[in-house]
């Protein structure tokens, strides 16, 4: 990341740290929001599946780390610009990159709780919330745009678009189960002071640097191990049924430190999003996914565990079924 702008600024340990994440570049376009991203991403799902925006049964919005104004309402101003008017609307968050888990539990729970409920879309726009793109010591955040539209009859897929990495799209993904833990102990281990500050001051802080990369660290071990054996056996699955694992994209050694815990190996499409995005939020996981799916890293009937992790802290594991795939040009 050689012409990213604040390396200069950065001590000699920094700019060392940041330059051994493993990310040579990201995508960024200061003339969109996160608002914008979200939009455009959502706008190309509903296009793809061919289906009216006054037809969806809600509308989840996981919010921007930092929204454009306070008292707002991004969710109902996408509604808005969306047509979706009969959409139940609203937003989920508070968890970082583990955001996108509460938005497809809360998609899941509207599904089964209403059989006339219509399709879900949950949307989410990556910018950082900072003035920054370098976050010490964890990631280089990128900006983009994903929208997940959920069904019953499973012929949802996704799309991806912005200055990030798009469009993505796919065939049908089932969501067979989701596991969630936090711990509120670390709530204000990252965090951004912006009360009477322009935004150009703005700078996301570490608490503690040495509580997110030892404590933190053990922790999430042990969290993620918990997680992902109660989703195999609560599936009847062993871990050789698995056929791939993807996790957000923060580094390259997050990528080890998260494979040597868990006994897995990452797909390789993780660490080459990694290389070419840097991290875009609760946008990776997915992102990683459908990349995989297009690669033919998975095919039709395959198992993939979904990892995720947040330094606020909160951890989340999804299981997906891989469904039949779009026939492609050769």
């Amino acid at each position: 990341m050689p012409e990213l702008t604040e390396l200069a600024s950065l001590s000699e340990s920094e700019r060392r740290t940041c330059l051994a994440l493993g990310i040579e570049s990201v995508r960024a376009d200061d003339a969109l929001n996160a608002a914008a991203l979200g939009e455009l991403a959502a706008r190309d799902a509903l296009a793809h599946a061919g289906l009216a925006a006054r037809d969806l049964g809600a509308l989840i919005v996981v919010e921007p780390r930092a929204p454009e104004t306070l008292l707002s309402s991004e969710a109902t101003r996408l509604q808005h610009l969306l047509g979706a008017e009969r959409a139940v609307t609203f937003t989920v968050g508070g968890l970082g990159c583990v955001s996108v888990t509460p938005a497809l539990l809360a998609a899941r729970g509207l599904l089964c709780a209403d059989p006339e409920l219509g399709d879900v879309l949950v949307v989410h726009g990556s910018k950082p919330a900072a003035a920054g793109r370098y976050r010490h010591p964890v990631t280089v955040n990128g900006d983009g745009g994903q929208a997940l539209l959920l069904s019953r009859d499973a012929t949802a897929g996704t799309a991806g678009t912005g200055p990030g990495p798009g469009p993505h799209r796919s065939a049908p993904v089932r969501l067979l189960d989701i596991a969630q833990e936090t711990n509120g102990e670390h709530w204000d281990l990252f965090h951004v002071a912006y009360r009477d500050r322009p935004t150009s001051e703005w700078r996301e802080e570490c608490r503690d640097v040495s509580t997110y990369s030892f404590r933190l660290a053990m922790e999430g071990r042990g969290r993620l191990s918990g997680l992902l054996d109660g989703l195999l056996e609560r599936n009847g699955l062993k871990p050789g049924d698995v056929r791939g694992y993807v996790s957000q994209n923060l580094s390259a050694a997050g990528f080890t430190f998260t494979e040597e815990s868990l006994g897995i190996r990452i797909l390789p499409v993780c660490r080459d999003n990694l290389r070419r995005y840097g991290h875009l939020g609760p946008n990776d996981v997915f992102l990683n996914l459908w990349t995989a799916i297009e690669r033919g890293e998975l095919a039709e009937g395959d198992h993939a565990v979904l990892i995720n992790v947040s330094p606020v802290a909160a951890w989340s594991v999804l299981l997906a079924e891989i469904g039949p795939q779009e026939e492609r040009a050769q």
